[in-house]
């Protein structure tokens, strides 16, 4: 914790390695040293010179690792994504292939180099002897001398990398560098040549050098050898890692799903049913990508966790009509018990009869909502559900009453017509939130939710055909006794009573009858009239109480009201 004893520390341990890995000796040594030590006729000897760029790669490799494994250790990952981090692999892999390369032409220099030391010294005696510095292109000061020594010399002859066989010099891994006019060919292509052999060379290996007796020659080969064999393990492993951190949703998916194929088989479902376990296995792996959401936000601290489940949820509640007349905290708290649900077309979510257990608040896709009244017979009732609707509506009832226990049962057959994707409110979660939010008691809550309940919608609809039907009927038997009187107190001697013309203006509430000539035809349709009203009466009667006996013989449940929750507070 304390600066000072951090800065000591970093002094006496690394400070020595950074500062020399980030010395830009490379830089220093191309453009100073080297053009400045052939101004002074140093020549190709001191090419080797360059050879001390490589020296500072020994710190950057004590670096450059050591920082990779704290950077993995501290943050768990180099990239955030897989692809970066395959590519910053490759590139690690490419600037060992850079330096390997860089290294294999500054060592063909010098191998060039010292085979023309060795056959200068041997016509040290010769006319014209071989002077060391005639092989520095820069040497012009020698002028007629070096040309005439150039001309007789067999110095450049035997050291010839096309020709080596002939020669007792051997360029071994070195002579590509002649062969290929590497040597002499343009900055660009010189460098592409030298990153393609290192690249070549570090992931084969080394197998495809042909090596010399030379020691030096050998000790590069067996580096080159070990290196490449570290690095390239190195690079395929990371690489796929990386590539396998992409795929591993993929590969537990289809593990998952072969053991459910395995199973199925096993138990020896119907063929309709493992059909439904695919497609419903396909359409979670389509909405989620094999991701739990319920565990990673298990992981994470609780004030975290609700501020994502209301940013996740909250746009999406207050969609549901019911829902928009909450208040914001009422929806959060709403927002962090709601429960992602999938459902596959064709799933049942409850049946008419059996308990309700979670409120379903539909996002996408459409559900048909059906109820024969308990079974009653002539009796059904169909409604399609759609996005911002809701079912299971008989939960909010029971989880307002003081002292309910028992879950209800359900008055409807809900069914998926397609793929559903909702959000479940339990029914321990909403027997919390009337507990807890006496909001839900009031009576805008109250309406609200009646409006927008199909249960309620359904049973207004019942209850005022009912009192329709019950107006028709009331006003059938008005209509049939004053027909009954209407023929009581008719006269068969008025003129009127045979004129059909009256008949057709009587209207509606008129009796209708055959018109005759004679008083006994009239008294005849009286008498018919009045038994046809008695016998319509009796039959009404009689309907009434088989139903009745029906009724509590076979215990058919009415359309009754739905409950009335208890909204004002205990």
């Amino acid at each position: 914790m304390d600066p000072r004893q951090i800065a000591i520390r970093y002094l006496k341990t690394d400070f020595i390695v950074d500062f020399t890995a980030a010395l830009p000796l490379p830089q220093i040594v191309i453009k100073y040293v080297i053009p400045a030590a052939k101004k002074k006729g140093s020549g190709h000897s001191k090419s080797t010179l360059a050879l001390i760029v490589l020296i500072q790669y020994i710190p950057r490799l004590f670096v450059i690792f050591p920082l990779n494994q704290q950077i993995i250790k501290t943050t768990g990952f180099i990239a955030k994504t897989a692809w970066a981090g395959a590519a910053y692999n490759l590139l690690l892999y490419m600037l060992a292939s850079h330096v390997a390369g860089a290294s294999w032409y500054v060592a063909s220099i010098g191998r060039q180099f010292s085979c023309w030391s060795n056959e200068c010294q041997k016509e040290h005696d010769a006319v014209p002897p071989c002077i060391i510095d005639f092989l520095d292109c820069s040497s012009t000061e020698y002028g007629y001398v070096r040309n005439y020594w150039r001309n007789s010399t067999k110095v450049l002859a035997k050291c010839d990398a096309i020709n080596d066989k002939d020669t007792g010099f051997k360029f071994g891994i070195f002579a590509d560098a002649f062969t290929n006019n590497v040597a002499t060919s343009t900055f660009l292509d010189k460098y592409l040549y030298c990153l393609w052999w290192g690249l070549r060379n570090m992931s084969s290996y080394g197998q495809n050098l042909n090596t010399s007796t030379y020691l030096g020659e050998t000790l590069f080969s067996i580096a080159i050898c070990i290196i490449g064999l570290i690095l390239f393990a190195q690079l395929i492993g990371n690489i796929q890692t990386y590539c396998k951190s992409m795929t591993v949703k993929i590969e537990e998916w289809r593990i998952r799903k072969r053991d459910t194929e395995e199973w199925m088989k096993h138990r020896q479902l119907p063929e309709d049913l493992q059909e439904r376990v695919r497609r419903f296995d396909q359409y979670k792996w389509l909405a989620t990508r094999g991701v739990k959401e319920e565990d990673i936000l298990q992981d994470l601290p609780l004030d975290l966790r609700h501020q994502i489940q209301r940013h996740l949820c909250l746009n999406l509640v207050r969609r549901v009509p019911f829902f928009a007349q909450m208040d914001d905290q009422l929806l959060g708290a709403i927002c962090e018990r709601l429960v992602s649900s999938l459902s596959i077309m064709g799933t049942y979510i409850v049946r008419e009869g059996d308990q309700v257990n979670e409120m379903l608040f539909i996002i996408r896709g459409q559900l048909e909502s059906s109820t024969t009244n308990g079974g009653r017979s002539g009796f059904f009732n169909s409604i399609t559900l759609g996005p911002n609707d809701f079912c299971g509506e008989e939960l909010l009832t029971w989880a307002l009453l003081p002292n309910s226990t028992q879950l209800p049962a359900s008055t409807r057959t809900v069914r998926t017509l397609t793929e559903v994707e909702a959000f479940a409110l339990r029914a321990e979660d909403l027997k919390f939130f009337a507990v807890q939010f006496k909001r839900l008691h009031s009576m805008k809550l109250q309406h609200a939710f009646r409006y927008y309940s199909h249960q309620w919608r359904t049973w207004g609809a019942c209850f005022i055909q009912a009192a329709w039907r019950r107006y028709r009927k009331k006003k059938l038997e008005n209509e049939l006794s004053l027909q009954e009187s209407y023929y009581f107190t008719q006269d068969p001697n008025d003129e009127d009573y045979y004129d059909e013309q009256s008949f057709e203006d009587a209207g509606p509430e008129q009796p209708l009858v055959d018109s005759g000539s004679r008083g006994s035809q009239q008294l005849g349709a009286t008498i018919l009239a009045k038994r046809f009203a008695h016998n319509t009466k009796r039959g009404i009667e009689q309907q009434k109480i088989q139903m009745s006996d029906s009724s509590s013989s076979l215990k058919m449940p009415k359309l009754f009201k739905p409950d009335e929750p208890d909204f004002s507070a205990e």
